[in-house]
């Protein structure tokens, strides 16, 4: 081989060479992405409410004196526990009190009169009967008896009479203690008193139909607890009476309530600017496990749909548009695989075919280059 031949041989070698090495520093470094291996497991269908719920009480009425008036007396503090029947407030009634006096002492006379009336009538009916009885024997005329049996039959129509005026009496007593009623609040059960609108010698207004007025005071039956919360209306024909729910309450961030379905609202509410929603009420399956909880504590309910045991799942949010994932093949690249998926939530969803137990697919979906024929490599620093 010629001189030039063999410098024209080594020139090309290490040409090569240099754009070998070239490529290799140059050429992309493999991604490092996090990855989940397919196993089998439990997945759940799962509905959750479109916005907060509430904890609510199973009874609660707001309170308000049916007359307005002067505060008379306040029998208790807010955050107090009352007693059904306990009185908790009176406006001033002296008016009133005086007319219930006024009804007894006139049910009082009603009754000595018609007691008297009554008396008389006895006695007249008495000598009647005597008076019969000596006519038959011939001693007196029979206009004298026919003049007792008249007083008799009078006598008796004015006990009646007077029994009647007792009657109307005891009513106008009766609607005296009702007026009188009406400026007293009790406590319909028992529980505890949230809210107290008003101060003794201040006025209290009732709340007329139609005028938001405050209510006098806010009682709350704190013993029996459920959860309302608003589910789209599109989800509402797959709710009914009974189906389990999990209850989270943010104030109890790591503790999850077993609930039922106790009632699914029979109209969809429309909040302005907002979605159409359908309210369902959630009771405690534990009613003790959920005591000490405040009404009005804000609450997310799951309902659950159907269940399936030891199938085929991935994690819900390594699920693309057109239910694709992204899988790391044997070659260390990237690549796209149309999965047909099952039962789905938001933490995971069955598969029913494309990928396999064993499977690795990507969870950092969203960092920088992941995208089909990208080379990758496990991060091992963030692996879960």
């Amino acid at each position: 081989m010629s001189p030039l031949l063999r410098r024209l041989l080594v020139a090309l070698v290490v040409l090569a060479l240099l754009a070998t090495a070239g490529w290799w520093f140059t050429r992309p470094k493999p991604v490092a992405v996090r990855l989940h291996t397919v196993a089998a497991g439990k997945v759940e269908a799962t509905l959750s409410n479109t916005r907060a719920g509430t904890v609510e009480a199973c009874q609660r009425t707001k309170l308000s004196t049916i007359l307005g008036g002067r505060i008379e007396y306040l029998g208790v503090k807010e955050g107090d526990r009352v007693e059904a029947g306990r009185v908790l407030m009176r406006l001033w009634h002296d008016d009133l009190s005086a007319r219930v006096r006024v009804a007894e002492a006139q049910t009082a006379t009603a009754q000595s009169r018609a007691h008297e009336a009554c008396t008389v009538a006895d006695s007249a009916e008495r000598e009647a009967q005597r008076q019969e009885a000596l006519a038959a024997r011939g001693f007196i005329s029979a206009s004298r008896v026919d003049a007792a049996r008249t007083d008799a039959a009078a006598r008796r129509t004015a006990c009646a009479s007077a029994r009647k005026d007792i009657q109307t009496s005891e009513r106008q007593l009766a609607a005296a203690r009702a007026d009188l009623g009406r400026t007293v609040i009790v406590a319909p059960f028992a529980g505890t008193v949230a809210k107290i609108v008003g101060e003794v010698g201040e006025y209290s207004t009732p709340s007329p139909p139609g005028v938001p007025t405050p209510p006098a005071i806010d009682l709350i039956d704190d013993s029996c607890l459920y959860v309302k919360a608003p589910m789209d209306e599109l989800d509402a024909p797959k709710i009914h009476p009974g189906q389990s729910v999990r209850i989270r309450l943010d104030a109890y961030a790591n503790r999850v309530f077993a609930g039922k379905v106790k009632r699914v609202a029979p109209y969809v509410t429309a909040v302005e600017k907002q979605a159409r929603t359908v309210d369902v009420e959630v009771d405690f399956v534990a009613p003790d496990e959920a005591r000490g909880l405040l009404v009005g504590y804000s609450a997310d309910v799951e309902i659950l749909l159907e269940a399936r045991d030891d199938v085929t799942r991935i994690p819900t949010a390594t699920l693309q548009e057109g239910n694709r994932v992204l899988l790391l093949g044997t070659d260390g690249r990237l690549e796209a695989r149309q999965v047909k998926p099952g039962l789905a939530n938001w933490e995971w969803t069955e598969v029913l075919e494309g990928l396999a137990a064993g499977d690795r697919i990507v969870l950092s979906l969203e960092k920088e280059g992941v995208k089909p024929g990208a080379r990758a490599i496990e991060d091992k620093s963030e692996k879960k």
